[in-house]
């Protein structure tokens, strides 16, 4: 009977420890919901132009592009306020003023195509544009245009004008750089990556193999006549002679070499007029802008920016101002940076891939570079509240870790994929939810298993056990 007795109470032990768990689970996912929920609820939005939160008042122009989820051109007044915003095309690329028209830009766009037809044999597919937008009277012209076959890497990321009538075009579709007149739509000049650099390296081919994601036409200086170009996959911005092709001795960079960069973004060219020759560029799966100096006929890094915010950076210019802007896509926002490395100006904006300064010349057209400015360098470890904020915020300590053991190039694709207001505390609590659900269904497994009598053995035991 005695037996019986703490049997019975056993059992209710076992039950009521078992509901102790499950209230303590339930409370743990209700808590790792509620902090998604407060997240998704604050999150940043450039659905319309009424949403697109204003800017800082700067004494010009900025204009905005995105091409994450919803594709947008954006551009401020000096005061702040959106003064004109689209969003037809499905992603919005490189953005650069058109000379002698200050309220007028140039750029780069994709539409995605998801029906069959003439111009698409088998969705999705893309059409490519080089645009130009007065930002004053709205008024839109497509300069040229082509269809592609593909939808992924079938995109062109920058146009850079040569002269009235030509372009040159960084073609990730065909692994190409091209120089078209605008006018006839004959393509004058073209190099293809392919015969420089081992199909072997890069992205995989034929997939996304280079991602030539920039060009830069190179006017005044040492270099002028020269066309600048970066290979995202290769870790490599070029330098091509249309007459003799690559200038192989002006290479910045080297396949897989990520010290120096990491499937970089956005380089500008700084002449030797403005303290150059020297390249600020957007070092994005390193998560820094940074810039090199060419010195005894190699680059040598001079400077280099990141805070703790900092998620991907895909633009950098440096301003006539001594200022450097910077477009950090997975940080949700475009910023200036002042000498000093405080950030001086910053507007939200959700995945943006470049921003351009207008009143200030073409990318870093003005900008000295960062040599003759004597600009202090800062890196991440160096941020003014990185430090505090994670020291008070559990979930924040929890998600700064995931981001630290992830690779950044898996961690960046995780950004990509998720909602825009997904971030480090989001990822800790999505996580803690996860690993909470996992661990209570086991254990009711187990639990069901273990009244129904069912046991299990190790399958290595001592003999005579």
């Amino acid at each position: 009977m005695f037996t019986r007795s703490r049997a019975t109470l056993a059992r209710a032990g076992s039950h009521l420890s078992r509901n102790r768990l499950r209230v303590a689970f339930v409370v743990v996912i209700l808590l790792s919901a509620a902090a998604v929920a407060v997240a998704s609820s604050n999150s940043l939005s450039t659905a319309s132009a009424e949403a697109v939160p204003d800017a800082p008042p700067t004494g010009n122009h900025t204009v905005v592009t995105e091409s994450g989820r919803a594709g947008t051109i954006t551009a401020y007044a000096p005061d702040g306020e959106v003064r004109y915003y689209n969003n037809t095309r499905t992603k919005y690329f490189d953005i650069d003023p058109v000379a002698g028209e200050p309220l007028t830009v140039e750029y780069t766009a994709t539409d995605t195509i998801h029906t069959a037809g003439p111009t698409c044999s088998e969705p999705p597919c893309a059409l490519n544009v080089i645009e130009r937008v007065n930002l004053s009277t709205g008024d839109v012209d497509v300069l040229y245009e082509r269809y592609d076959h593909k939808e992924t890497a079938g995109e062109w990321h920058d146009a850079d004008r040569i002269n009235e009538t030509h372009v040159v075009v960084a073609d990730i579709v065909a692994d190409q750089v091209f120089v078209v007149n605008t006018e006839t739509e004959i393509v004058e000049w073209l190099w293809d990556a392919q015969s420089e650099f081992p199909l072997e390296g890069g992205g995989g081919y034929p997939g996304d193999w280079a991602h030539i994601n920039d060009v830069e036409y190179i006017d005044s200086g040492e270099m002028a006549g020269r066309i600048m170009v970066s290979l995202r996959n290769q870790d490599q911005v070029v330098f091509l002679d249309r007459q003799a092709g690559l200038l192989e001795d002006w290479t910045l960079g080297a396949e897989d070499e990520y010290d120096i960069q990491y499937e970089q973004h956005n380089p500008d060219y700084i002449p030797e007029s403005r303290g150059g020759p020297a390249v600020v560029v957007a070092d994005s799966e390193n998560g820094r802008v940074q810039e090199f100096q060419r010195e005894d006929g190699a680059w040598t890094r001079t400077w280099e920016w990141a805070d703790d915010r900092m998620q991907w950076p895909r633009d950098v210019d440096r301003l006539p101002n001594g200022n450097t802007l910077v477009t950090d896509t997975h940080g949700n926002r475009v910023m200036e940076i002042d000498d000093a490395g405080e950030i001086v100006w910053q507007v939200e904006s959700t995945l943006p891939y470049d921003a351009e300064r207008l009143e200030t010349g073409a990318e870093s057209a003005g900008g000295h570079s960062a040599r003759e400015l004597g600009l202090e360098s800062r890196t991440e470890s160096e941020g003014d509240d990185g430090g505090e904020v994670l020291g008070v915020d559990p979930l924040a300590v929890l998600g700064e870790h995931i981001r630290s053991i992830l690779p950044h190039r898996i961690y960046n694709a995780l950004l990509f994929a998720t909602p825009v207001w997904m971030g480090p505390s989001e990822f800790a609590a999505v996580a803690i939810g996860l690993l909470t659900g996992l661990l209570w269904a086991g254990l009711e497994v187990r639990w069901q298993l273990r009244d129904a009598g069912i046991g299990f053995r190790l399958p290595v035991y001592r003999e005579g056990d």
